[in-house]
């Protein structure tokens, strides 16, 4: 069966704060200017926000440049932050830090605690009262090109392909969406975003892009406990000093409390287990109590951009461009993305409209990156480029350098510190072989403070169809065993924080070999990034797939 095709202006991919900020900035325009642009946004959740998941304080900034009265129609940002704490913790103690000492990187007032799934879901509504078409449970699987090389679209993945890889009678081909211009918005790791880096080669010349995973749980607690837009962040324990990572515990509205733990995808012992690193730091005095007496009510993990400015790759190529996390623009020492996602969805809006009014088509939407480097984004990102590199010399020297970079400096009247500290490891490169590890025994779990992974992915409502193929390949299937097993006691076990990955045994404990749990995939990427040999390749699975994160 040969594929439809659909033409539009620009096809946007992702469904997230960045690709829904592309698309109503292009309709903005097109209502300003008096030019109808026809926008078309690909989703592969079942519906906007279903794969959404982030801490989140969100900085207000870019959302009040893109639609001023967002107060007056209803953006759910009910919790303005009220209090900043940040401590050191020891495993059984915790040091404050005055407020006075804090870098304004990690002050947040003027932000809101939100959940970032339903601000996505907002900001749908906002795009389909502008005239967005907007296709959720569709995955865009494939680049589309011209003969020249440049972008012309996308195409959505079949369905009814069996697990065979063969059709069956539920069969349907994808359908090829073609544009002027493409976006592509999908997230940290992006799939496709993945592929035209390396294509164009967009990252020649830039530092390594890296990673943390981050794991959040949601919690409805005693009401006695809650404190309305408290925010905490921790670094210490459980996490060795070599390695980097944090927490945070955001007290929404409704007695909610949202709970998460990230750990740099840079770690070195593959014995460690960022999911059980989670559950163990729960455990600590200081964030227990406020937890007993309440109950966890949703739970889910994804990969998070750390390599700011350093790492950010080229971000336009013949025909589109990278947007959000797609590209890398988190703020690591900030630990938001949001602000970043809509500004620059915006200023990429504004490059292929005037690109598509001009009559241009398939080119570089050069005026992006230009205008990217003239923004107070930039600005931002400069002045916190050294803040995730640091953190290789070992956590004192990373906080004492942060608040020299971030506190002193500023104080001294200079905005970005004089200095640029590089790295040269991609995340996977740093892993070092079992036997040069110490071994970490975690406790198991008690089911009322913390809990086992099978049971978390169930509060993360993760489905996928059952006959279709993995959308977790490897590019060797001897490789797990062989190398993974055999020099790094298969860290795929313990990175994954929905037991996808498992190394199964006859009964006599012979025959090693690497069971694939695709079912239970959360779609955080993290397999595709920490995997030692890069062998392990993550793939779009049927759209709709995946899991469906409510208030998260």
């Amino acid at each position: 069966m040969e594929r439809e095709s659909m033409e539009y202006d620009v096809v946007i991919v992702g469904g997230g704060p960045a690709g829904l900020s592309t698309a109503i900035r292009l309709k903005q325009l097109a209502q300003e200017k008096e030019h109808e642009i026809s926008v078309c946004v690909l989703e592969k959740g079942s519906e906007l926000g279903a794969h959404i998941l982030s801490g989140a304080v969100m900085d207000p900034k870019a959302l009040t440049e893109l639609i001023p009265d967002w107060k007056e129609k209803g953006a759910p940002l009910n919790t303005p932050v009220t209090e900043d704490r940040f401590l050191f913790l020891s495993e059984t103690g915790a040091r404050s830090t005055p407020n006075w000492l804090l870098p304004d990187c990690f002050h947040n007032e003027g932000g809101y605690i939100v959940s970032l799934g339903n601000v996505v879901r907002w900001l749908g509504e906002q795009a389909e009262a502008l005239g967005v078409e907007i296709y959720p449970g569709f995955a865009a699987a494939e680049v589309l090109y011209n003969e020249d090389g440049s972008v012309r679209g996308v195409a959505t993945g079949d369905m009814g392909i069996g697990k065979d890889g063969q059709p069956t009678d539920q069969y349907q081909p994808g359908i090829e969406l073609h544009a002027k211009y493409t976006i592509f918005s999908e997230g940290a790791r992006g799939h496709l975003g993945k592929q035209l880096i390396a294509k164009y080669k967009l990252d020649e010349g830039r530092d390594p892009q890296t990673y943390g995973i981050g794991l959040k749980e949601l919690w409805e607690i005693d009401p006695s406990k809650h404190k309305p837009g408290l925010v905490v962040h921790t670094a210490g324990w459980p996490l060795d000093a070599g390695t980097y990572g944090g927490s945070f515990l955001y007290h929404l509205e409704n007695n909610q409390v949202a709970i998460g733990f990230v750990v740099g995808l840079d770690y070195e012992n593959p014995w460690l287990s960022p999911f059980n690193e989670f559950q163990r730091y729960k455990t600590h005095p200081e964030i227990r109590k406020f937890l007993e007496g309440g109950r966890r009510i949703s739970y889910g993990a994804r990969a998070i951009v750390a390599g700011g400015i350093l790492s950010l790759p080229k971000t336009v190529f013949p025909g589109g461009a990278l947007v959000g996390d797609d590209a890398g623009f988190l703020n690591a020492s900030r630990i938001k993305g949001s602000h970043a996602a809509i500004k620059t969805g915006m200023l990429a809006a504004e490059a292929a409209f005037d690109a598509v009014v001009a009559g241009r088509q398939y080119d570089e939407l050069t005026a992006y990156p230009e205008a990217f480097e003239q923004s107070w984004l930039y600005k931002e990102l400069d002045k916190s480029r050294n803040f995730k590199q640091w953190f290789k010399k070992g956590r004192n020297v990373a906080t004492l350098m942060t608040g020299i970079e971030q506190w002193l400096l500023p104080k001294l009247g200079m905005q970005s510190p004089p200095w640029t500290i590089h790295r040269d490891k991609a995340d996977h490169e740093c892993i070092k072989p079992a036997s040069e590890c110490p071994k970490i025994e975690y406790p198991k779990p008690d089911g009322v403070l913390t809990f086992d992974r099978l049971s978390s992915v169930f509060l993360s409502n993760t489905n996928h169809e059952e006959n279709q193929p993995s959308h977790l390949t490897l590019k060797d299937e001897s490789v797990p065993v062989e190398v993974n097993l055999a020099k790094y006691d298969a860290p795929e076990q313990r990175y994954c924080p929905a037991g996808v990955y498992e190394i199964v045994r006859d009964d006599d404990g012979s025959n090693p070999r690497l069971q694939i749990n695709a079912q239970n995939c959360v779609h955080c990427k993290t397999c595709d990034i920490k995997d030692p040999t890069q062998n392990i390749v993550w793939v779009v699975p049927e759209g709709g797939g995946g899991p469906n994160y409510p208030n998260m």
